[in-house]
């Protein structure tokens, strides 16, 4: 049970930068290969805050504006200009790969390349049923929890929420109809990147201590979750990281544990050579 609790804790923050991501890609249809790099701008801030107050509250408005910040500049700075003018996916594709790069140099010349130490109080060990958590693990899953639970809300009952996935659906018959699409595409890029902040700062305390490649190293895990709840689903991620989360977590007992993201490829490969649409659709089905 100890590596299915340390699993749900992973699940929590691989869910909230995987459907942040899913969101972003079910609306802009761009693939963002500097959503790690979301992440990683989070952490810092979180970690810059850290300096002044153990408050983790602070601490964590701070990872949401960063990353917000970040995913508003990378959209209205770089990708809606390159769109206007025409520009297909796979250029734009390239251009998030290139501000992953940016960011990382940035990052670097602003903290250095060594790795820097973010600790904040785990608090108590709690039995919960079968499981063993720490305060710092539980706030981790209600947090995830709760943001999860918010944004189905918005999506399902708010009028935001129905012209998101008009915009999903259809960006030209949503653009018809009058639905400010570029103001929804924008709001999901803050949305996107608030959220993936918040996750890259709990990876950080969950880790210790990170470098400017934290959110980079961590993408792939990511995009395999997406992956194989089925790309672009928002419930489908939380599936997916779910079963990715407690998989690597759980394999971590018997392998040597900086292997473990092996683990989530392995799952990956078998999803995609039996469902490559994901497993998301198959429930649907049943």
């Amino acid at each position: 049970m100890l590596g299915i609790g340390f699993g749900l804790v992973t699940a929590a923050i691989v869910a909230l930068s995987t459907v942040a991501l899913s969101l972003q890609f079910s609306v802009t249809r761009t693939i963002n290969f500097a959503h790690g790099e979301l992440m990683t701008v989070g952490a810092y801030a979180g970690y810059l805050v850290a300096q002044h107050t153990s408050n983790l509250v602070p601490q964590a408005l701070a990872a949401v504006a960063a990353g917000a910040v970040l995913g508003w500049v990378l959209n209205w700075g770089l990708l809606r200009p390159f769109s206007r003018r025409g520009a297909s996916k796979i250029v734009l594709f390239v251009l998030t790969i290139a501000t992953a790069l940016i960011v990382q140099n940035l990052l670097q010349v602003g903290f250095g390349g060594s790795f820097v130490d973010y600790h904040y109080s785990v608090g108590l060990a709690h039995h919960v049923g079968p499981f063993l958590w720490t305060t710092l693990n539980i706030v981790t899953m209600v947090t995830a929890a709760v943001i999860l639970i918010s944004l189905h809300l918005m999506i399902r009952r708010t009028r935001f929420g129905k012209a998101q996935r008009a915009v999903a659906d259809d960006l030209m018959l949503a653009r018809t109809t009058g639905i400010a699409a570029e103001r929804i595409i924008s709001f999901t890029w803050v949305l996107d990147g608030g959220i993936a902040g918040l996750a890259g700062m709990f990876l950080a305390l969950q880790v210790g201590s990170f470098t400017p490649t934290l959110g980079f190293g961590y993408l792939l895990v990511i995009f395999a979750a997406a992956i194989v709840g089925g790309i672009g689903k928002m419930y489908g991620a939380m599936v997916g990281s779910l079963i990715i989360g407690i998989v690597m977590e759980v394999s971590a007992i018997y392998i040597n544990p900086s292997y473990k993201e092996t683990m989530a490829f392995l799952v990956l490969v078998v999803v995609l050579l039996f469902r490559p649409q994901g497993i998301v659709p198959a429930l649907s089905e049943g």
